[in-house]
């Protein structure tokens, strides 16, 4: 996944992609990688590359601006049990959150089917890359993710609730 983000932000960076978005994508890529290597089954024997993108074998990423000046990044796997869908997580849970970041980053995303059973999901990271007011969105992330949060129960006092039961 490494090279992968690596090769990605030196291609848009080379592209002169802002450096906001570029970090916005390069954290929805890495989401992306880790849900298809945890969620999907792997799409077999490594194939050749074409241009932008990564191949890894198990599965393969691949991001281009287009000529409107969105920046659209897709990640490939071989299908999994599930669809990709956001999770509400428990507060205490270690992951199930990618999907939550990706929606708070992304102007949109979504999920395509093959006929080959290789499941997609694309992400629109950016309308307008040359936009010169192009911002990174973690603030988004941010008031997503603590949105779900559990009220603050400092001023409960939890032994005078377990006294009660002795």
């Amino acid at each position: 996944m490494g090279d992968a983000r690596r090769r990605m932000r030196a291609q848009l960076r080379g592209g002169g992609v802002a450096e906001s978005v570029v970090d916005d994508a390069v954290l929805i890529l890495s989401e992306l990688l880790s849900n298809a290597c945890k969620h999907g089954r792997p799409l077999g024997a490594t194939r050749a590359g074409s241009g932008d993108g990564y191949d890894g074998g198990d599965v393969r990423a691949a991001w281009r601006v287009d000529t409107g000046g969105r920046l659209i990044v897709e990640v490939t796997d071989g299908g999994g049990p599930t669809r990709p869908a956001p999770a509400t997580p428990s507060v205490t849970a270690h992951g199930g959150r990618g999907l939550a970041i990706i929606t708070a980053l992304a102007d949109d995303w979504g999920v395509r089917d093959d006929v080959r059973g290789e499941v997609t999901v694309w992400v629109v990271v950016h309308g307008d890359v040359h936009d010169p007011d192009a911002r990174c969105r973690r603030d988004h992330v941010t008031a997503a993710l603590t949105a779900s949060a559990p009220p603050d129960l400092s001023g409960l006092d939890l032994a005078e609730a377990f006294e009660d039961l002795a």
